[in-house]
């Protein structure tokens, strides 16, 4: 019963470790390519060094960390290139789930997904980035949640999450706030006509459109009759 009882002490320690350093890499705090102190970390969530390193190798294999061997953990630094091909996957998988949706979309997933649109135009009208992002994030989340298909949710998941190591352009660049919307409704206006077709057509070229954004250099509009993506990540 005691060693039960640690195991499962530990296991918990280790699932809340692995949640906030998670937080902590995702929020921007450590830079590209900057060495991670184990020690430090270990202070900082009052744990010993072993469930820090624990959490590291895990993290590493989630493509956010970076082990080099014998130099430590590292944030780890994603290049344009390595952005473009995780795009490209982010566009199938999306893809899939809105072809998934348009056959089964509920009502009340349909207005839900209606009034994230209303409160991302709000954001817009105030060109708040702030209230947009969230926004924009949930929506996106939502719709791989109502396709309904657990394992493609979690792999679209854990590759938005090594797409926000890639910080190089801004949502606000270009009007891409304005233009992100409009592609969104083309989403949302295909699922409720259930047409997975065109729903499938819609959220692959609403991801291209991020990716061909994230190719312009800072501060630039868009080539004419170019759509701007969603941003960074979404």
């Amino acid at each position: 019963m005691k060693a039960e009882l640690e195991f499962l002490q530990n296991h918990s320690l280790t699932s809340v470790l692995r949640r906030e350093m998670e937080t902590l890499v995702l929020s921007g705090e450590f830079a590209p390519g900057e060495r991670l102190n184990e020690n430090s970390l270990a202070v900082r969530f009052s744990v010993s060094r072993g469930p820090v390193r624990e959490v590291c190798r895990a993290l590493a294999e989630r493509g956010l960390l970076e082990l080099v061997p014998n130099r430590g953990v590292f944030m780890r630094r994603i290049d344009e290139d390595q952005a473009a091909e995780l795009y490209d996957v982010r566009a199938g998988l999306f893809a899939s789930a809105a072809r998934l949706l348009a056959t089964k979309a509920t009502v009340a997933q349909l207005s839900e997904l209606e009034g994230l649109l209303e409160r991302m135009e709000e954001a817009v009208r105030m060109h708040s980035l702030d209230l947009y992002y969230p926004l924009n994030l949930e929506f996106h989340d939502s719709i791989l949640r109502f396709a309904g298909n657990a394992r493609l949710h979690k792999a679209y998941s854990e590759l938005v999450k090594e797409l926000h190591l890639f910080r190089e352009r801004a949502l606000l660049q270009g009007g891409g706030l304005e233009v992100s919307n409009v592609e969104h409704r083309r989403i949302v206006k295909a699922l409720q006509e259930r047409d997975a077709a065109a729903a499938m057509e819609a959220a692959f070229l609403h991801v291209l459109s991020g990716k061909s954004r994230m190719t312009l250099p800072a501060g630039t509009g868009y080539p004419a009759g170019q759509a701007a993506g969603s941003g960074d990540v979404v």
